[in-house]
C-alpha cells in the first residue's frame, strides 16, 4: 500500500495516465493530477479521488516547458509535503514518413516525450535525493524498443528515455531512489481506438497473447515498481506489450 506517498502523474486527465493516478490513489497515495487541456477531466478525477480519503490536485502544465515543469513539482511540495513517485507519463504523437516529417513535428514530439521527461526529473530529484527515497517510473513505448514505421519522432523519444532511465539509476541509486521503466504494446486508448479494424487484427496477431493491452494493465506495473515490492529493482525496462518485444 502507498498509504501517506505522494505521487505526481504527468499526462493524467485521461488514457494510460488516468488508469494510473487511479491505481495508485486506490492504494491510498495522494495524487497530483497534472493535465494540459482537460481541466474539467482532472477536476472530476481530484473529486474521485478525495472520496478514497486520499489528497489531490489538478495541475495544469505543460511539462515541455522547463519553468512550469519547476511550477509542477514545487507546487506538489508545497501543497502535499513530498513527491515520493514521480511518473512520467505525458506524451504525444504527430506520426509521418521521415522523408514528409515536419521538422516542427519532429521537434514537438522530442520536446514533450523526452525533454519534458528531463525537466520534471530535473525539479523531483533534489526533493528525493534531501529525503533519501523516492520512486521515478517513466513511461517508454515498444516503439522505443523496436521502431515503428511513421513514428521515427516518437520512437527516438521513447529510446532516448530508455537511456535516461538506466543512467538515472546509476546516478542516483545510492541515494535510496529507483528509477524504471514501463514500455506498453499496444493498449486500448482513445489513440488505439482511431487505428483501423484490419490493423487492430495485424497488432493482435503480432503479440503472444493475441490482443490488445488495457490502461489497467500499465497501472498494475506502475503500482509495482511504486510499492515496496520495486524497493530492489532499478534500471529496467519492464515490457507490459501481451508478448510483442521479445
Amino acid at each position: 500500500m502507498l498509504k501517506g506517498k505522494t505521487a505526481v502523474v504527468t499526462g493524467a486527465s485521461r488514457g494510460i495516465g488516468k488508469a494510473i493516478a487511479v491505481k495508485l490513489a486506490e492504494q491510498g497515495a495522494n495524487i497530483v493530477v497534472n493535465y494540459i487541456n482537460n481541466k474539467d477531466e482532472a477536476d472530476k478525477l481530484v473529486k474521485e479521488f478525495e472520496t478514497l480519503g486520499t489528497k489531490a490536485l489538478a495541475i495544469q502544465a505543460d511539462i515541455s516547458d522547463f519553468s512550469q515543469a519547476k511550477n509542477l513539482i514545487n507546487r506538489t511540495k508545497e501543497e502535499l509535503g513530498a513527491v515520493d513517485i514521480l511518473v512520467n507519463n505525458a506524451g504525444i504523437t504527430r506520426d509521418g514518413l521521415v522523408m514528409r516529417m515536419t521538422e516542427e513535428d519532429f521537434d514537438r514530439v522530442i520536446e514533450v516525450n523526452l525533454k519534458g521527461v528531463f525537466n520534471c526529473i530535473r525539479h523531483t530529484v533534489p526533493l528525493m535525493v534531501k529525503q533519501r527515497s523516492g520512486r521515478i517510473i517513466n513511461i517508454t513505448s515498444v516503439a522505443g524498443l523496436l521502431g515503428n514505421p511513421g513514428q521515427a519522432n516518437y520512437s527516438a523519444a521513447k529510446a532516448g528515455i530508455i537511456g535516461m532511465t538506466k543512467t538515472l539509476a546509476k546516478e542516483i541509486g545510492s541515494r535510496g531512489i529507483t528509477v524504471n521503466a514501463i514500455a506498453p504494446g499496444f493498449i486500448e486508448t482513445d489513440m488505439t481506438a482511431e487505428l483501423a479494424d484490419k490493423l487492430k487484427e495485424t497488432i493482435k496477431d503480432s503479440t503472444a497473447l493475441g490482443k490488445l493491452g488495457k490502461p489497467e494493465n500499465i497501472a498494475d506495473a506502475v503500482a509495482f515498481l511504486a510499492g515496496s515490492t520495486g524497493e530492489y529493482i532499478t534500471g529496467q525496462v519492464l515490457s507490459v506489450d501481451g508478448g510483442m518485444a521479445f
